[in-house]
């Protein structure tokens, strides 16, 4: 059975939908996520179901998207190209996230990947998809399949998760996904010493920013992008950077790069070039500018057996997010891989 939440109107407006999650409290205080759900997939027309002419490759399907890091759900036009091929599409603000925000949280701070499985399960129960250890009926929607999507941080969150929980979703798609730190798996093995010993010492001390605002200016409509958001939910320079959160997101790291064996079939866009310099350049426009996708290319097969790899000329970190013409030769490969798959 579906849970009952309490649903009203989104900061999105135009049908979109939000519910908050109540989750067990932290040391900082009371705790919750927020689940947005888009309106209903639009109906067939009744030429397309008279002559079986339609595109509509997720009919059926439940997809529930993660946001990447200093991030938030904002992507309409990422839950109308789910809705065109027929699926009812949410998202989720984890805690300490975007809608999830409280007062006195550290921004996006947590110190175990694992824990947001209490954020996802949470929307999954609300969703019909719940497990069946929290006695709810992973069936309940008539053989409803589902999808989970994650967008950089989203991406190694739901691929971890997705690796513990075999037989939960029919399909994984990860965006961009933050599979492995940016100075090589070497590199990380030099820093997480210290950054363990920095997470007993002080696990929310603030470290140096080391973010230059680039991609949220390739981004913005106000600078040289083309979309409108929330700066209080997805600042210029990204949250604070903690040890704890950092030492979590290395730990979650090291664990992919160990292999994982997530069972269904796994799908990823990723640029076909990075520009991780500290002046901008214009070229910022047309690559990934948050993290090495060479390095996470090599890992993206780490993470199953049927794992597809689709490399976008000119993306940016958030593919959807780039140029017209870059997000829809992109999702125009999902789509080919989709009707394979799903």
């Amino acid at each position: 059975m579906e849970k009952t939440v309490s649903w009203k109107p989104d900061v999105l407006g135009d049908g979109f939908l939000q519910a908050t999650l109540e989750l067990k409290p932290d040391s900082e205080g009371p705790v919750v996520a927020t689940l947005v759900k888009a309106p209903a997939p639009p109906q067939p027309s009744f030429w397309n179901k008279v002559f079986g002419r339609s595109s509509r490759v997720a009919a059926n399907t439940d997809v529930l998207y993660i946001h990447g890091w200093s991030d938030y759900f904002f992507q309409e036009n990422l839950a109308e190209y789910w809705r065109s091929h027929g699926a009812q599409f949410y998202a989720l603000d984890l805690r300490k996230y975007g809608r999830s925000i409280l007062p006195g949280q550290s921004e996006g701070f947590i110190d175990d990947l694992a824990d947001y499985d209490e954020d996802i399960e949470a929307a999954l129960e609300v969703m019909g998809h719940g497990s069946k250890k929290s006695g709810a009926n992973d069936q309940a929607l008539e053989g409803r399949k589902l999808v989970v999507m994650g967008h950089s941080t989203g991406g190694l969150i739901f691929s971890l998760w997705a690796d513990r929980n075999p037989g939960r979703a029919d399909a994984v798609v990860l965006n961009s996904p933050w599979l492995e730190y940016q100075l090589t798996a070497a590199a990380r093995a030099l820093v997480a010493p210290a950054l363990r010993v920095g997470t007993k010492i002080k696990p929310k001390a603030q470290m140096p920013s080391i973010d230059f605002g680039f991609y949220s200016r390739t981004v913005d409509k106000n600078k040289d992008g083309e979309w409108e958001f929330n700066y209080g939910w997805r600042p210029e320079h990204g949250f604070p950077v903690r040890p704890a959160w950092l030492n979590a997101i290395l730990a979650g790291h090291a664990k992919v790069a160990a292999g994982l064996d997530i069972e269904a079939p796994v799908f990823t866009w990723l640029s076909t070039k990075s520009l991780l310099v500290p002046r901008w350049h214009e070229d910022m426009k047309r690559a990934d500018v948050a993290i090495d996708v060479n390095i996470v290319a090599a890992r993206v097969h780490h993470l199953g057996k049927l794992v597809t790899l689709s490399r976008i000329e000119d993306a940016m970190h958030d593919v959807v997010l780039s140029a017209r013409p870059v997000r829809n030769h992109a999702f125009n490969e999902l789509t080919r891989w989709l009707k394979a798959y799903l």
